[in-house]
């Protein structure tokens, strides 16, 4: 019963004051860039202490996190981690797909921020749009955000990168960051648990590797926590 309670606050309290950082991000948009990224990283930030007080989950980040135009590629296990980027990264351009970009108001401050849509169904074409946007994002500094897998994988299963990764590995040219996170277990879409989400980033993967090579390196690297949950990962 208690577990159902701190959800029902979290639900209720997180959904209620979201939209006033969306609106606020639609103020300011067009008129202030630092503003703009100011209020998406308070947002997230509010996501973390909504899950952190109401919830009990924590976040634990392991490796180094570096600045600059790099290409994290990230284990997509839940809906947190694509919440949660602009709260590890300085202003970070996700790749999410182009459904997401169809949300009133959200949709549109998130085109304004930098995100990259990514169109499924557009083969080559979506390819060479996304290859233009994330070169030119990551010539302002920003770095990059992808899940390689294409979509959320249950925790304990390995998926499958997505051909596209390779392709703009190989096309915009510069180095990988894979990072591990196993949010699967405590972020259900319903009913979230209390616990620790640990992320687990990897040694950097220089450019211009064989496709093979640097499949291999970022699958091994992304599924490091994929392993069952433990009692000090699921609190009770």
């Amino acid at each position: 019963m208690l577990l159902i309670l701190r959800n029902l606050a979290f639900y209720l309290i997180f959904y209620l004051i979201s939209p006033i950082f969306i609106i606020g991000s639609v103020l300011v948009m067009y008129f202030s860039v630092p503003a703009l990224k100011t209020i998406v990283r308070d947002w997230c930030q509010f996501h973390r202490w909504c899950l952190r007080v109401l919830v009990g989950i924590d976040v634990t980040i392991e490796g180094e996190i570096v600045d600059g135009p790099v290409f994290y590629a990230i284990r997509h296990e839940s809906f947190f981690e694509a919440i949660d980027a602009p709260a590890n990264f300085d202003f970070p351009a996700p790749f999410a797909k182009r459904e997401l970009f169809l949300i009133p108001l959200w949709g549109w401050a998130a085109k304004v921020y930098g995100l990259v849509p990514v169109a499924r169904t557009d083969g080559a074409k979506a390819l060479r749009a996304m290859v233009s946007a994330a070169k030119t994002l990551s010539a302002q500094g920003r770095p990059l955000v992808i899940f390689p897998e294409g979509t959320r994988t249950p925790h304990g299963q390995a998926g499958k990168l997505q051909a596209g990764f390779a392709g703009l590995y190989k096309l915009i040219g510069i180095p990988v960051i894979p990072v591990a996170v196993n949010s699967g277990p405590l972020y259900h879409p319903f009913l979230k648990r209390p616990g620790t989400i640990t992320y687990r980033f990897g040694e950097i993967i220089p450019p211009g590797l064989p496709r093979k090579e640097v499949e291999a390196r970022v699958l091994a690297a992304i599924n490091a926590l994929n392993s069952p949950p433990t009692p000090e990962t699921i609190s009770e």
